[in-house]
C-alpha cells in the first residue's frame, strides 16, 4: 500500500487518497515523525487513569503515557500491522457519539479528526463530554496559513491535490474559538514541517535544516499544528482525588497485538 500511495503522489495525485494513505507517503511519514517526537514528550507527563486517542491508528499517540488503562477509539477493526502497541480497541461508528460514560477520561488525543470530520463541533461537544473536570484534549491538525496549505488549495483548482483531498482545515485561532466556547483552556501548542510541499524522501532530507529555522524565523507558518487544552469547570473547586474512578469500561473493545517496526 505504501508503494501505492507514493507512486500516486508522485504522479500528481488526480485520485482520492484519504488520510491513512497518505500517511504512508513519504511527505506522510515525515508528519508522523515530528507529531510522534511532540505528541510522546507531550503525553509523557499527564497522569490519571484512563487515556483514549481517537481516530488515525497510524499514528502512536499514547505511546509514552503511563496510565493504566489507554483505549484507541476507530471507526474499523484493527488491520495486520496497524499498530505496535498492546492497546485495546473500541469500535465506533461516529466519533460524535463515544461510547465512554461522561467525566470518565483524563486525556483524549485526537490526530487529525476534527479536519476529516462531518460535524467537528459535536466531535468536541463530546470530548469536553467525557474529560473529567481538569481532563486534557491534545488536538493535531494541518495549518491551512503554511506552504503546504497554499498547495492544496492550488491543488483544489487543478485537481492534484497534496494533502487529502476531503479534508477541511481549520485555522488555529478558530480551533481556539471553539476550545473557549467548551471552557477548554489552551495550555501549550506547537508548530512544525517547516519544509516545503516536496513529494520524495531526499528532498524532505535536503530541506531538515528548515525545522529549526521555522521555529525561530516563522514559527505560526509550520504545515501542523498540535494543540493541548484543559477542561475548566468554573465554581469547581477540587481538594483531594478529583474523582474515584475504577478502570473505564468500554463496549467492543479488542485487543490489538499486531505489531510493525518503531519509525525512528
Amino acid at each position: 500500500m505504501a508503494d501505492k500511495a507514493e507512486h500516486a503522489h508522485n504522479a500528481g495525485n488526480p485520485e482520492i487518497i484519504d488520510l491513512a494513505t497518505w500517511l504512508q507517503t513519504p511527505i506522510g511519514n515525515y508528519l508522523r515523525q515530528w507529531e510522534q517526537h511532540h505528541l510522546n514528550a507531550l503525553t509523557a507527563d499527564i497522569f490519571g487513569f484512563n487515556a483514549v486517542q481517537i481516530g488515525s491508528p497510524q499514528i502512536h499517540a499514547l505511546q509514552a503515557n503511563r496510565m493504566p488503562y489507554r483505549w484507541l477509539a476507530d471507526k474499523h477493526m484493527p488491520v495486520e500491522g496497524q499498530s505496535e502497541l498492546e492497546v485495546p480497541q473500541v469500535v465506533t461508528p461516529d466519533f460524535g457519539e463515544l461510547p465512554f460514560a461522561t467525566q470518565s477520561l483524563d486525556l483524549v488525543v485526537l490526530p487529525h479528526v476534527l479536519e476529516f470530520a462531518a460535524e467537528p463541533h459535536q466531535v468536541l461537544r463530546e470530548v469536553e463530554r467525557v474529560l473529567i473536570p481538569e481532563g486534557q484534549v491534545i488536538i493535531c491538525g494541518f495549518n491551512p496559513s503554511s506552504l503546504w496549505g497554499m498547495r492544496q488549495a492550488a491543488g483544489r483548482l487543478t485537481g492534484a491535490h497534496f494533502l487529502p483531498q476531503d479534508g477541511e482545515f481549520i485555522r488555529l485561532p478558530r480551533l481556539k474559538d471553539w476550545l473557549k466556547l467548551l471552557n477548554m483552556e489552551v495550555n501549550r501548542g506547537h508548530f512544525g514541517c517547516y519544509a516545503p510541499p516536496c513529494e520524495t524522501s531526499q528532498w524532505l532530507e535536503r530541506f531538515g535544516f528548515m525545522e529549526k529555522a521555522g521555529d525561530r524565523w516563522w514559527p505560526y507558518f509550520g504545515a501542523v499544528y498540535i494543540v493541548q487544552a484543559i477542561k475548566r469547570v468554573p465554581g469547581m473547586r477540587l481538594i483531594g482525588p478529583a474523582l474515584q474512578r475504577q478502570k473505564l469500561k468500554a463496549p467492543r473493545g479488542v485487543p490489538v497485538t499486531n505489531r510493525i517496526h518503531k519509525t525512528d
